[in-house]
């Protein structure tokens, strides 16, 4: 390791005491400083399955609630499901089990994430309804709640759509991209729909809100999974609608601040994949310094993965050492235990590529090893959160389910 690297990092690290939600925030308080102006943030994390990586969030939506003020969580989630957990964490409505494995990713299906949306229903429920913190999903995924609300009211109300109703069903379980059609016929007739149920009187807007989440899904299944296509491609048509749907929660209050839970590739200020601008680079050409940030990265361990391109195989165990070609070795060796450091400064090596591990929901049977994505530290992130070790989460199961 390059001996400026290693000092800049002992000089600009701040310790972590502890990933463990509940702990004395005093080590946060750097994060705290440097958000300040900021509206949003981004909490990312270099994979979807790190214990350490919930328990860390939940410790940092902690602290951005109770001392920053921060009003929003706003998660890669579908939007559709969410609402009734948020209906939970500001009403107490409802078991909190089943509503987070009905946000239909087996990612959030674990106890690190009931055990944050119990802390969200504690913090709520002794406040007044104005200054409770909301729940967000902000993914055009997983519609079902959406598509039962619109077609339950069109089979009651208007007998003539009929055909619209039957048609809506399929978003219940399509998949981004799964229904490409340049066209884009059903994502026309979500809209179709949306605009009758606006202009009726019996509509309310619940059930308005329901109906336009369904036009932003049929607009992502009927997308190419064709990454040429650019910005007509599943990939940057899911990145625009999350970074429009956190739009719309800032834009609505101007007292909102909204803390954004996404993987690292989503919340990032640059590009992933084949150039597709992501969720955090959209919010960045919008909304300037007012977004922050910050990457979750961790130095050796296990986490959890589906394993190969199987979209219903349970996820497993996966271990992978320190290395020797990632930043995260570099970040491990030159200082050591869980840290945060700001990257918003001058150092050549910031702005120098360099190479990050970036593991999804499934990862390759073997080759999982030796990925590395891209990385211009200081360009893609504004932070970073380093965790030393990385263990498994733990899947939770509701009853009945």
């Amino acid at each position: 390791m390059p001996d400026d690297i290693a000092r800049w990092l002992a000089e600009h690290a701040r310790p972590l005491t502890t990933p463990a939600p509940g702990a004395p925030a005093d080590d946060l308080k750097p994060l705290g400083r440097s958000l300040e102006g900021a509206r949003i943030v981004g909490l990312g994390e270099s994979t979807h399955g790190t214990a350490e990586f919930f328990r860390l969030k939940h410790r940092i939506v902690e602290f951005l609630v109770r001392e920053e003020g921060f009003t929003t969580l706003a998660m890669e989630a579908g939007e559709s499901a969410a609402r009734a957990l948020d209906a939970y964490v500001r009403y107490g409505v409802g078991d909190p089990v089943r509503l987070v494995a009905r946000l239909g990713f087996w990612t959030w299906r674990t106890q690190e994430m009931v055990d944050l949306v119990e802390w969200l229903r504690a913090h709520n429920r002794d406040l007044p309804e104005d200054r409770r913190v909301r729940f967000v999903g902000i993914d055009p995924q997983h519609s079902a709640d959406s598509v039962e609300a619109v077609t339950s009211f069109l089979r009651a109300n208007a007998p003539g759509r009929e055909e619209d109703a039957r048609a809506l069903e399929v978003l219940i379980h399509a998949r981004p991209g799964s229904i490409p059609d340049p066209e884009q016929a059903l994502r026309r007739r979500a809209e179709e729909v949306a605009r009758h149920l606006a202009d009726r009187a019996d509509a309310d807007d619940d059930l308005v809100e329901h109906a336009r989440i369904l036009v932003r899904a049929a607009d992502l299944v009927t997308r190419s999974l064709d990454q040429s296509a650019g910005e007509e491609s599943v990939y940057a048509v899911r990145d625009r609608a999350m970074a429009d749907a956190v739009a719309r929660l800032v834009d609505a209050d101007p007292a909102a601040r909204v803390m954004v839970w996404a993987h690292n590739g989503h919340i990032a200020k640059g590009t992933y994949g084949n150039g597709v601008a992501a969720l955090g680079s959209r919010l960045r050409e919008r909304y300037g310094e007012r977004y922050y940030a910050l990457a979750l990265l961790f130095g050796k361990g296990s986490f959890l993965a589906r394993r190969g391109g199987d979209l219903q195989a349970p996820p497993v165990r996966h271990r992978i050492g320190t290395g020797t070609r990632s930043v995260e070795a570099r970040f491990a060796g030159a200082v050591k235990g869980d840290y945060y450091v700001d990257l918003r400064a001058t150092a050549p090596w910031l702005h120098a590529p360099q190479a990050q591990r970036s593991f999804g929901a499934a990862v390759p049977r073997f080759s999982y090893r030796f990925h590395t994505a891209p990385l211009v530290p200081a360009r893609d992130y504004d932070g970073i959160a380093f965790v030393a070790r990385s263990t498994c989460p733990h899947p939770v199961d509701p009853v009945g389910e």
